[in-house]
């Protein structure tokens, strides 16, 4: 069969190139999921490491429609980390334990191009479009030479990806380097008022000698087809509206990405060390509702001894009931886990201590969580509100300072710890350590039941119900879906008729 017949008898084909960071995999193999649901063909392509990880993904989305061929494969592309001094294993961010490693990191995924281009010639017919995420700067080049259609995958909402883009247009960043790190400016444009400091403006790669890859995400991201975001509509109907202007280029919002289906999330427990799921929900069964709040800082941050003892105070003095996950590599201490010990029989009953893993969406969604301190990673916030749960914010860095104010200031669904001043990824809160008191206070707020508190609760659980009329059959974000897939259909490349180009 010619090849540009075979494209237009086949479904159009997607393939997803997500960083290589669990905050980044996520949303994208979600992506994957929801597209294969839907007809269309996706091919996720990402490190061996990441590959084996995801490979249950596969499996139970293969189980669930036997009876058809399976539309979502994993693609392993050969990784040297250690061609570029870090250890061998460094194929996820998580992997990494110095900060300095996180610069090697990313300039050793540009490799991934050659092998990326290999994968993507030997395709008959060519990929419809490829997706990647916007740090992949790399993959544009391969998608030019091959005369394929590119979108980008943002992680953070519309309200962030406005303000960054406003940002670099109207030069803030230079304007906040000539003023002074204290200085706060309104970032120009924004439909709403937002303010910034040095510290807490927009913009990913901004670390001394990363420059130049921002420069190359950002002009991957002009010269993109258009780019695809993990939101609905009813959240940020204005930013999308204004984003996409700025942009001049189609926004596609097709989220929230988790309501389509909860992730085959049991597949990570054994590798990760976490309690069962089913552990999990026996206990949450036992509590009232609306009565635990769920504390998690995500994938990456990792606390220092300190700060993980004026948590866990800050829980126990709270009075209220907690969940909370504490990672693998923050118990790397004896005394830590001696501490964490004691803390857990001082709390019994009314306090859940889970050690690595634990399945986020299955918490979010149980009747027993009425609160969230997060640290305001776009997953973890949409996932909240997805499910109807408040939040009380406590940002690290990137774009969780924007994050924030987009909950607390411009939804309503968030109550702020405090936090002005980044945290380096591994070194957590040096700077500005947060005290239990803080967290006591905050987290009381939230869950006390006054008159703030119920209005945050109502505005998230209106959100929730808005979130899963969008990803129902006739809502905004289901027909988008329905929309882009129909638009790449027959054939989306340009050079299908040459696929040996």
């Amino acid at each position: 069969m010619a090849p540009a017949t075979e494209a237009a008898r086949s479904p159009p084909h997607f393939v997803l190139v997500p960083v290589a960071a669990h905050g980044h995999l996520i949303p994208m193999v979600d992506l994957a999921r929801l597209l294969a649901s839907r007809g269309a063909r996706a091919s996720l392509v990402t490190t061996p490491l990441n590959a084996a990880r995801l490979r249950g993904v596969t499996d139970h989305d293969h189980s669930a429609r036997s009876s058809s061929k399976a539309l979502l494969e994993i693609v392993d592309l050969p990784f040297s980390p250690a061609d570029f001094g870090l250890p061998p294993d460094c194929q996820n961010a998580d992997r990494i334990t110095d900060n300095a490693q996180f610069a090697t990191f990313f300039l050793a995924l540009r490799e991934l191009a050659g092998p990326f281009e290999a994968y993507v010639r030997a395709l008959v017919p060519r990929p419809s479009c490829i997706i990647y995420d916007w740090c992949n700067s790399w993959t544009a080049g391969v998608a030019t030479s091959l005369g394929i259609p590119r979108l980008f995958f943002h992680g953070p909402p519309c309200f962030y990806s406005l303000c960054d883009l406003l940002a670099d247009i109207h030069g803030l960043r230079e304007q906040m380097d000539a003023a002074g790190d204290q200085e706060t400016h309104d970032v120009p444009g924004m439909p709403v008022p937002v303010k910034v400091t040095k510290d807490t403006a927009p913009g990913w790669f901004y670390a001394p000698g990363s420059e130049w890859l921002r420069d190359e995400a950002m002009a991957a991201m002009r010269t993109s087809d258009g780019a695809v975001v993990n939101t609905f509509l009813d959240l940020e109907d204005k930013f999308v509206a204004c984003y996409e202007a700025a942009l001049g280029k189609p926004v596609w919002t097709l989220g929230p990405f988790c309501l389509h289906d909860h992730r085959d999330e049991k597949e990570d427990t054994a590798s990760c060390g976490g309690v069962s799921e089913s552990a999990i929900t026996a206990w949450l069964d036992e509590q009232a509702p609306d009565s635990v709040v769920y504390v998690s800082f995500g994938s990456v941050a990792r606390k220092v001894p300190r700060q993980l003892f004026e948590v866990g105070h800050g829980l126990e003095d709270s009075g209220k009931s907690f969940l909370w996950v504490v990672k693998e590599s923050e118990l790397a201490l004896p005394e830590v886990q001696v501490w964490l010990e004691s803390l857990e029989a001082r709390t019994a009953g009314r306090g859940l201590v889970v050690r690595g893993w634990a399945p986020q969406l299955a918490i979010l969604s149980h009747r027993a969580v009425g609160g969230f301190v997060t640290h305001c990673g776009w997953n973890s916030v949409v996932e909240s509100i997805a499910h109807g749960v408040p939040l009380v914010t406590w940002p690290h860095f990137a774009d969780q300072f924007l994050n924030e104010q987009l909950v607390v200031d411009v939804l309503g669904v968030g109550l702020p710890i405090g936090i002005t001043t980044p945290v380096m990824i591994l070194d957590d809160d040096v700077a500005a350590p947060v005290q239990r008191g803080d967290i006591a206070r905050a987290v009381a707020a939230l869950m006390d039941g006054g008159e703030e508190a119920e209005a945050r609760r109502r505005k998230a659980k209106e959100y929730g119900a808005k979130a899963r009329v969008a990803m129902e059959e006739g809502g905004d974000s289901y027909e988008k879906l329905t929309g882009l897939i129909d638009s790449f259909k027959h054939g989306g490349d340009k050079e299908n008729q040459h696929c040996n180009s």
